[in-house]
């Protein structure tokens, strides 16, 4: 019988994914985690694979990436989808979840393995050769002490960027006299509550969002990259009036019932937990003060007397320069024995993160049985992201699913859904034809 065993360093998506994956497979796993000994700015919770920042994992619809990443990841046994199906909460066409209830339950799944060990504590050093595979799944937040020493282990190749979280409210301080419910082209049982502004109104908005004072960033900012998907709402106000209304505050796929119009703009609210007591300001990830925040955020229609019980905030986030450190399987060039997922290597996302995961899992076991590492497919979306993060690229930035990364169709379908839903049936084929060779 096989004795395999790996280490795995930090429990989140990503950790807790791959963890879970190698134990059912017969690897004595051992996990490090730090909290509860230690958390980081962001984190709040004791348990594993704490949603941070958003309830929501993105599309489920197989015609969109979200959703495509989702099948595949199914398809090669995560363990994290199914625990988020028990906890989900209405959210349109996307999967969300209560995050409370999603991670307590993955921590009771992982701590109720026989061939898992926690051990508490922070990891101030990579493991040598000499106790194995190890797995380095530390986030975007890892401690500064791990950081300098893959720093030290990849030279050059630490990088930083800025992620910021959205506030977060109490429903029964929203004016539901203003507000509506309704998704965007009537997708899913109105998930979504909806704050319409009138031209005057939104631009008033956006003139006291581009000048509302801003929090002090207490890192060296000297060279900061602000990450485009989670760019600060007050950073996008500044690029001109109207950029928020072709972002996060696009109106387009509403109409208000109480003019029978569509809206200026638009703010959506999604809520945060199943009692739907908490709702999240969608796309307002902010560096504001807390008390610009009150002020400036309640200028937003059915928000006016808002109660937030969370402000938004800013924190530092640390990844790979993965093009230049990076083998296919996951590895680290120079140390082989090194494997990286998540976030640090430049997976951005929930879902992209716990994939990330999952795909060194299976590296990492079929390095343990001798046998190659997987080669997925470029017509599957964890295949196009991970060639996305091993190809050199002098501006590398982290990246989440997307169709854009998918090779093109031979056949153009002019209808972008259905487009997409050719291209997610061809990388899903492309995929069991792939399996059906191992």
């Amino acid at each position: 019988m096989e004795n395999l065993k790996a280490n795995i360093i930090g429990a989140g998506l990503a950790g807790c994914e791959a963890a879970l994956l190698l134990a059912d497979a017969g690897v004595q796993v051992t996990l490090y985690e730090q909290k509860p000994e230690k958390t980081s700015a962001a984190h709040t919770r004791k348990g594993y694979a704490e949603l941070v920042c958003s309830n929501s994992l993105k599309a489920d619809r197989l015609d969109s990436a979200g959703g495509m990443l989702k099948a595949e990841m199914r398809r090669l046994g995560s363990h994290l989808l199914p625990v988020a199906d028990t906890v989900r909460v209405a959210a349109g066409g996307a999967l969300a979840v209560d995050r409370d209830a999603f991670c307590d339950k993955v921590t009771a799944l992982v701590e109720g393995h026989p061939d898992i060990t926690v051990v508490h504590g922070e990891v101030t050093a990579l493991p040598d050769a000499a106790q194995g595979l190890t797995l380095v799944a530390t986030g975007p937040l890892t401690s500064d002490a791990l950081a300098a020493a893959i720093a030290q282990a990849t030279g050059d190749g630490r990088l930083y960027f800025y992620d910021a979280a959205a506030p977060i409210i109490t429903a029964e301080s929203i004016d539901h006299e203003k507000v509506f419910a309704a998704s965007r082209y009537g997708r899913g049982e109105d998930d979504y509550l909806n704050c319409p502004f009138n031209k005057e109104e939104y631009e008033a908005f956006a003139e006291a969002l581009v000048n509302a004072e801003r929090a002090h960033l207490h890192d060296a900012d000297t060279g900061l990259t602000v990450f485009e998907g989670c760019m600060p709402i007050e950073v996008l106000a500044s690029r001109g009036k109207d950029t928020m209304r072709y972002g996060p505050l696009r109106p387009v796929g509403l109409v208000d019932p109480n003019t029978g119009h569509r809206p200026w703009a638009n703010v959506q609210l999604r809520c945060e937990n199943a009692e739907r007591t908490l709702y999240n300001l969608v796309g307002f990830q902010t560096n504001l003060k807390f008390g610009e925040q009150k002020r400036v955020f309640s200028m937003i229609p059915g928000l006016e007397n808002a109660e937030f019980v969370r402000y938004g905030v800013m924190h530092r986030n640390t990844f790979l320069n993965s093009p230049q450190l990076l083998a296919r399987d996951l590895s680290l060039c120079s140390r082989p024995e090194l494997f990286f997922a998540g976030q640090i290597t430049g997976f951005e996302g929930y879902m992209e993160s716990a994939a990330c995961g999952l795909l060194a899992a299976h590296n990492m076991l079929r390095r343990l049985r001798g046998q190659d590492a997987l080669q997925l497919p470029a017509e599957t979306m964890l295949g196009a992201l991970l060639n996305y993060i091993t190809t050199e690229n002098k501006d590398f930035q982290p990246m989440g699913a997307n169709m854009g990364l998918l090779p093109p169709m031979e056949e153009r379908v002019r209808d972008k859904r259905l487009r997409y839903l050719a291209v997610a049936q061809r990388g899903m084929a492309a995929l069991e034809d792939y399996l059906r060779t191992l």
